[in-house]
C-alpha cells in the first residue's frame, strides 16, 4: 500500500467518528483563553541545552504488520528531527504497538516519558488516554475527535477543517444552494454533517444530501441520477416533445408558428433532459477518484459545468483528478505545499517522497522537543493559541485535543498541477474555524426540495392552444404534509394521469413557511 493511501486511510477517513458529548479536558483547558495572540513560532527545535539531566520521549507506532509502512514513515521523520536538533541528554524510545498495545503502552509509560508521540489509530489513542496519567501529553495522529482529550492531542488534519474551508470558499464564490455527495460510511456521514453545519453558519442552503458506496459504479450512478433529477428532467423533455409534435401534427398553424415549434422540437431532440436543478454547486466529500466518477455521471445525466460548480476537500490532494480536463474549474481545500528542505532530506533518507503522515511525524517530534526544553508549562507550550509554523504550514492544538491547520484553496485546470486560488493563512489572529468535530453528528440522506419541472415553462406555443395542451409537473417534492383523506369519499383516478381531477370540496388555504432542522445524536464506534 502506498504512503499516500496510508495517509488517506489513517489520517483522513477510515477512523473518523462522531462524539455525542464533550471530550475530557481537565487541566488542559486551564488558562488557555488568557494567553496572548501573536506571530506563530517556527516549529523546529534547535536551542542549546547545557543540562545533563536525562529527558525522555516515547514513540508508539505500528512498526510491524499491515500498517507497518505508516509506522516506519513516522519513525523516519522522528529520527530525522532528533538527529537534526535534539540535545545529547534526550533519550527517544520506540515501541511497536501493532500487537498487544496495552502491554507495550504500559511498558512505555513505566519509563516515565515527558511526552508521547503517537499512536496512529483511534482505538490505540483511546486506550492510551485511559491508562496514562493526565499530566502526560500525547501527540497522536488520529483524526477521531472522540479519541482525544485528557492530554491526548493530534497532529493530523481534522476533516472539519477541510470541509469548513471549502464551504467558506463557496460563500466567497456566491454559491446560492448546493447538494452534498458523500460516501455511505461513518466518516462520509460525519463530513456531511460538518458540511450541513458549515452551510448553516455561512448561510448557504443545502438542497439535498446523497450517499453512495465507494468504488461501486451502480451505487454512484444511482446517487447522481437522483441528485441530478434525471428521471424528472427526462420525463419533462419527453412530454415537451410530445406536445410540440402533437401541435405540429394536429393543429392549423401559420408559417411563423410552425417554424418556431419545429426549431424547439429539433433542439429538444438533441438532449435527453429539460429543466434546471434547484442548486448551482455540488460538494464532493469522497476521494478524488470517486469525484471523477461522480462528475462523469452527473454530466451524463445532463448536469454540465454551466449548471453547477464542483467543490471538494483535502481528500482530492495528490489524486489523479488534477489531470482530468472535465473537472477543470473545480476547487478543493488542501494543505500548503510541504517544506521543500524536509521533503528533500526525507527522500534521500527513505528513498521515497514523504507522505503528509511523515511530515506530521516530523512536526510532532519537533513540538515534543520544544515542549521538553521550554521554560513554559507543557499546556502553555503545546496549546499556544498563536500556533506554530511547521512542515505543512500553520498549525495549533486546542484544549480538546483537536488540531487546526491553515488550508489553501486549489483550482483544477486539467494541467495536472492545480493552481492556488487562495493562499493559506499565516496567523490565527483572525480565527480560521468555528466548527469543532466533537460537536458534529452524522448527517442523514436528504431528498431534493424542488418545485419540479413543468415542460410548459420551457417551451413556447401559441396562446390560443395553452388551454388545450397542458402538462403535469415532474419531480416535485412534498414540502408539507398532505391533508387527511376522508374515508367516506371514493376518489376515481383518470386513465390519463395528465388530466386534472377537481374536488368539489377543495378550498385553497394560505400555507406558512416551515423550517426544519434535523439533529442526530449518534455516537459512532470504530
Amino acid at each position: 500500500m502506498s504512503m499516500n493511501r496510508i495517509f488517506g486511510f489513517c489520517a483522513l477517513c477510515a477512523i473518523l467518528a462522531g462524539c455525542a458529548g464533550d471530550a475530557p479536558r481537565g487541566k488542559w483547558s486551564v488558562d488557555y483563553g488568557d494567553a496572548p495572540m501573536g506571530t506563530p513560532a517556527t516549529l523546529q527545535y534547535g536551542a542549546p541545552d547545557a543540562s545533563t539531566d536525562a529527558r525522555r520521549m516515547a514513540v508508539m507506532l505500528p512498526l510491524t504488520g499491515e500498517n507497518a509502512a505508516a509506522g516506519r514513515a513516522i519513525r523516519t521523520s522522528v529520527e530525522m528531527a532528533v538527529l537534526q536538533g535534539a540535545p545529547q541528554n534526550l533519550a527517544v524510545s520506540f515501541y511497536d504497538i501493532a500487537q498487544n498495545p496495552a502491554e507495550k503502552m504500559s511498558a512505555a509509560l513505566a519509563s516515565n516519558p515527558e511526552v508521547v508521540v503517537g499512536p496512529v489509530f483511534s482505538g490505540d489513542a483511546r486506550l492510551l488516554r485511559e491508562i496514562k496519567g493526565e499530566d502526560t501529553p500525547v501527540l497522536s495522529f488520529t483524526s477521531d475527535a472522540a479519541s482525544l482529550g485528557r492530554g491526548v492531542m493530534t497532529m493530523a488534519l481534522m476533516p472539519t477543517n477541510s470541509v469548513e474551508a471549502i464551504v467558506r470558499e463557496m460563500q466567497a464564490d456566491h454559491v446560492r444552494e448546493f447538494v452534498i455527495l458523500a460516501p455511505d460510511t461513518a466518516s462520509g456521514k460525519l463530513m456531511a454533517g460538518t458540511a450541513r453545519a458549515a452551510a448553516s453558519m455561512y448561510d448557504i442552503p443545502v438542497a439535498g444530501v446523497f450517499f453512495y458506496t465507494e468504488k461501486d459504479s451502480d451505487s454512484i450512478k444511482n446517487a447522481t441520477a437522483a441528485a441530478s433529477m434525471n428521471a424528472a428532467r427526462v420525463a419533462a423533455n419527453t412530454r415537451a416533445r410530445e406536445i410540440l409534435s402533437d401541435i405540429l401534427t394536429n393543429e392549423r398553424l401559420t408559417a411563423v408558428e410552425k417554424s418556431s415549434l419545429t426549431r424547439q422540437l429539433d433542439k429538444l431532440s438533441k438532449t435527453d433532459t429539460l429543466g434546471a436543478v434547484p442548486y448551482d454547486a455540488v460538494l464532493f466529500l469522497g476521494t478524488g477518484d470517486d469525484a471523477r466518477t461522480l462528475g462523469s455521471f452527473l454530466r451524463y445525466f445532463g448536469l454540465g459545468a454551466r449548471d453547477a460548480r464542483f467543490y471538494g476537500t483535502a481528500m482530492w490532494d495528490g489524486s489523479d483528478i488534477a489531470s482530468d480536463l472535465t473537472m477543470s474549474g473545480a476547487k478543493f481545500a488542501a494543505l500548503p505545499e510541504m517544506n521543500a528542505e524536509f521533503a528533500g532530506v526525507y527522500e534521500r533518507v527513505a528513498g521515497a517522497a514523504p507522505s503528509r503522515l511523515a511530515s506530521f511525524g516530523y512536526d510532532a517530534a519537533n513540538m515534543a522537543m520544544g515542549m521538553i526544553y521550554s521554560d513554559r508549562s507543557n499546556a502553555a507550550y503545546l496549546l499556544d493559541p498563536s500556533g506554530y509554523t511547521g512542515t505543512d504550514g500553520l498549525v495549533r492544538l486546542r484544549p480538546t485535543g483537536e488540531s487546526e491547520r491553515a488550508l489553501r484553496i486549489m483550482e483544477l485546470d486539467g494541467s495536472g498541477t492545480p493552481r492556488v486560488a487562495r493562499g493559506a493563512a499565516d496567523s490565527f489572529i483572525t480565527p480560521l474555524y468555528n466548527i469543532e468535530q466533537r460537536h458534529i453528528t452524522q448527517a442523514r440522506a436528504m431528498e431534493l426540495h424542488t418545485p419540479g419541472v413543468n415542460p410548459m415553462s420551457y417551451i413556447t406555443i401559441p396562446d390560443r392552444l395553452r388551454e388545450k395542451y397542458k402538462s403535469q409537473t415532474f419531480g416535485a417534492n412534498m414540502t408539507v404534509a398532505p391533508a387527511p383523506v376522508r374515508k367516506d369519499v371514493i376518489t376515481v383516478l383518470p386513465e390519463d394521469d395528465g388530466d386534472i381531477v377537481p374536488a368539489a370540496d377543495f378550498k385553497p388555504i394560505k400555507l406558512e413557511a416551515v423550517g426544519r432542522t434535523y439533529i442526530d445524536s449518534i455516537e459512532i464506534e470504530e
